[in-house]
Formats: C-alpha cells, sequence, structure tokens
C-alpha cells in the first residue's frame, strides 16, 4: 500500500499550492482566498523518491461545533485518520496564531508523525521568521515556498523517511497499526494506477440539488460535503470507486448557475473545472431536484453535455418528498423542458435515503457502453438502405439527395459517416429520422449520436 502524507493547517496557509507541487499538477483550485479548499483532495505524489498518496484539506478549526466550518474539520479529521504522516503548514509571514494552537494541540493526539513546515518565506529570512514556531512544541520548523518551490525536496524526503520504519517508500506496508491506516485510504483512493482505466463520471447540475449526497451515498461514506448551502462544493473532486467489480472515477462538481448571476472569480474557476470534468469524462449524471422548477439553467448545462459529445444520465433526486400528484406534475415539466433528452436515461431517486442507486448505476454502464460500441459497416449500411427504401430524403432545388453506404467515424459519442451525392441538401428533419434509425437497430440509448456526410466527388465537374 502507499503511504498517505495528509496536508493540515488554518485557511490560506499554501496547502493547496502544495498539494499541487508535490502531485505536479493544477489539480487543487488555488486563490488568494481564505477558505477555497473545502473537502479532502487526493493525488499521486510525484517529488521525491517512492510513490506516495497527498491529501489537501480544507482550512482546520478543531473546535467549530456546527455550519460549514465543522463540515470542513469532520473531513480533515477523517483524512489524519488515514494518514501515514501529517505536514502541518503554518504562514510565515502572518506568523504563529491562536488557531495554530489550536491545531497543534489536535496533531499531538493524533497518533502520527507530524511535520511542521513554514510556508510563504520567499524573500526572507527563514532563521527569524521559522523561531516562534518552536513554541508549537512538534519539532524543528522546516522553512519553505511552496510557490518557488524552495525547501519542498527537503521537506517531502523528511516526510518519506519517518516511514521508512513503518512503511516502505515502494508502497510495501510492515507496520501493523500504519498498514491499517493505509488500508482505510487505500479502499477509497486505490492507486492511480490501478484506476488508470476506469470509466470516469462526472457528476453535474446545478448548486444545492444533492451532487455531493449522491456521490456520498454511491460510495458508501462521507467523502465530500453535503451542506444545505448553495456553493458548498467549490472544486472538481475526484474519488475512485469499484460498482459491479467496475472501476470508477467519480467528479463531484461545483453547482453551475446562470453566467448572469456568477460574480466572484473564483465561482468563475469553479465554473471553469466544472466544464472540464464533463468533457474529460465518459459519463455525466445530470441531477435535477424534483422539488424545485426545472429552469433554463438545467436545460443549458444538459446542452454542453450533449455538444461536449458525452454519454448521459438524468438523475430527478429528492423524490421521496413528492406525493402522486406532485410527481407527475414533475414529469410532465421534464417531458416539456428537456425534450431533446429523448435518447437519455431518466431516474427518479433519493440520494439521501439512497433509492434508485443501483438502476442508476445500471444505465451508466449501459450509455458508456453504447457510446464506444462498435458499429460495423455492413450493418450500418443495411440500417441506411432499410430507412431510404421506406422513406427517401425530399427534393431540394430539384435534386434528391442519394445516400450509398455509412460507416463509424468514431466513438464516445459513436459517430456515423455517410456517404451519397446532394448530401448538403438532405433536411435537419430526415437527418433526425435516420438517427432514429440507427438508435434503434444499434440501441444506442444514453449517448448522443453524430451523423456526418461525406459527398462523393464529381469525376466529370472539371
Amino acid at each position: 500500500m502507499k503511504p498517505v502524507i495528509a496536508l493540515v493547517g488554518r485557511p490560506n496557509v499554501g496547502k493547496s499550492t502544495l498539494f499541487n507541487r508535490l502531485t505536479r499538477s493544477r489539480d487543487a483550485l488555488v486563490a488568494d482566498l481564505p477558505g477555497l479548499t473545502r473537502d479532502r483532495h487526493f493525488g499521486e505524489g510525484r517529488l521525491g523518491p517512492g510513490g506516495y498518496l497527498v491529501v489537501d484539506t480544507g482550512g482546520f478549526e478543531p473546535v467549530a461545533k456546527d455550519g460549514i466550518l465543522a463540515e470542513m474539520a469532520r473531513q480533515t479529521e477523517q483524512a489524519l485518520q488515514e494518514s501515514d504522516v501529517a505536514i502541518f503548514l503554518t504562514d510565515g509571514r502572518e506568523g504563529l496564531t491562536g488557531q495554530d494552537h489550536r491545531i497543534a494541540q489536535r496533531l499531538r493526539r493524533a497518533g502520527r508523525p507530524v511535520l511542521l513546515a513554514v510556508n510563504k518565506l520567499e524573500g526572507l529570512t527563514a532563521q527569524g521568521r521559522t523561531a516562534e514556531f518552536y513554541e508549537l512544541g512538534l519539532g524543528e520548523p522546516h522553512a519553505l515556498s511552496a510557490a518557488h518551490g524552495d525547501g519542498v525536496h527537503a521537506l517531502i524526503d523528511k516526510a518519506l523517511s519517518l516511514l521508512a520504519p513503518a512503511t516502505k517508500v515502494d508502497g510495501k506496508a510492515l507496520d501493523s497499526e500504519h498498514e491499517g491506516a493505509s488500508e482505510v485510504a487505500s479502499e477509497s483512493n486505490q492507486g492511480s494506477e490501478a484506476f488508470d482505466r476506469g470509466l470516469r463520471l462526472a457528476i453535474v447540475g446545478r448548486p444545492n440539488v444533492g451532487k455531493s449526497t449522491l456521490v456520498n451515498a454511491l460510495i458508501g461514506e462521507e467523502r465530500v460535503i453535503a451542506f444545505d448551502q448553495p456553493g458548498t462544493t467549490r472544486d472538481a473532486i475526484e474519488i475512485e470507486f469499484q460498482f459491479n467489480d467496475k472501476p470508477f472515477r467519480l467528479i463531484d462538481t461545483a453547482g453551475l448557475r446562470r453566467r448572469g448571476r456568477v460574480f466572484e472569480a473564483i465561482e468563475k474557476f469553479s465554473v471553469i473545472k466544472t466544464l472540464q470534468a464533463v468533457e474529460s469524462s465518459n459519463v455525466s449524471i445530470l441531477v435535477l431536484d424534483a422539488q424545485q422548477d426545472i429552469s433554463d439553467q438545467d436545460a443549458q448545462i444538459a446542452s454542453f453535455i450533449t455538444e461536449a459529445g458525452r454519454a448521459l444520465v438524468v438523475a430527478v433526486n429528492k423524490w421521496d418528498g413528492l406525493d402522486f400528484a406532485a410527481r407527475e406534475e414533475a414529469k410532465r415539466l421534464l417531458g416539456r423542458k428537456l425534450p431533446f433528452l429523448y435518447w437519455a436515461k431518466t431516474h427518479f431517486i433519493s440520494a439521501r435515503r439512497g433509492h434508485g442507486l443501483d438502476a442508476l448505476m445500471r444505465s451508466v454502464l449501459h450509455a458508456y457502453e453504447a457510446a464506444t460500441r462498435k458499429l460495423s459497416t455492413p450493418r450500418l449500411t443495411r440500417v441506411l438502405r432499410d430507412a431510404v427504401e421506406r422513406q427517401q430524403p425530399a427534393r431540394r432545388a430539384g435534386q434528391r439527395p442519394k445516400l450509398r453506404y455509412a460507416h463509424q467515424g468514431g466513438q464516445n459519442p459513436p459517430i456515423v459517416v455517410v456517404h451519397g451525392t446532394s448530401l448538403d441538401q438532405v433536411t435537419d428533419s430526415y437527418r433526425r429520422y435516420l438517427e432514429g434509425q440507427f438508435r434503434n437497430f444499434f440501441a444506442l440509448d444514453g449517448t448522443p449520436l453524430r451523423i456526418e456526410w461525406k459527398n462523393a466527388r464529381n469525376p466529370y465537374v472539371e
């Protein structure tokens, strides 16, 4: 098992910057704003010798009793339990604070090796800035600049050396206590090499529709913060898990609001990360709130997923809170406001109670299989010719398009390339007719289908 290193500290001390430095990525959202990170964020450590996992956490307030700060503290506590060593990050420019003392007191009771790091010391004398941090009683402070990379190599070398008696750097556990902790982390965060081919599943929707609750229900633990407050999730959090012995990489995304209501720069970055998550996914689950009206924003999110060519399953959440009349009205509105999603399977679920999740995941697998299905040229051509025999394309400008044969031009989404002459005269209604024929024959439910025309070259045109 790979060792796990947790990054903890109060808000805005540079934990996400250090996370990106250690993983050599830009996975964690970084900005000069306290409280940006809220959920645990796992990554593969690529700086230093050997393989390890890094856990980025939100600002830690051990004494918080309720609200979003308490939920963030729970996530950090879970990260500490799963870790083999903790790096306590502080701010050298701001100096020692009362919150640093509270965090240090909690870390001393964690039963894990703790390294004290003083960040943001670029251009400053390290000795003068780190002296006051000896007061925390956590050993020698390590001076570094996560933004510039100064001192980071020495810090991670020291962290991995602390693991040597208990956990080999190559990932083989030796000590039973630390082995148990590593196994807890690995169950929800298997090494990325084991999940490189996992199906990427993005959970998207408006704020406060239950996306994080759905993620927690699917993996069976409080992995991300689910709070009754719009905008709780800010970053795109990737989580690896298995369903029916198939590997998945779940992506919990920030809620998408109408463009006119996106004011903060941080929220704009969150929207970008969400759209990137959709584009990099294999399948998306569009989560709707059954207790709210289906809005234009829901339709815009669905349109973006379709234009990106991603397979799609619709999950209408909070279904358990509606009576019979309200459910019938919700179904009517769904068909009226999202008619272009006729090809996507819709499930009525309760993420909080765990109702309907097995059927939802089966539809996800079916949608992925449909999106990546291989369509043979002879069968495509046969379906095309049968469709033309039943209904020929209409004449336009005195010409009737001739559709000769078809072949597959791509997957995820499936692309059907139709060859013939005068194909620029084919109407949109006839395109939809052909799409329906291909869908019915090949059972392409759950995925967009694109038809491309390829006109034959006329040898006598010159």
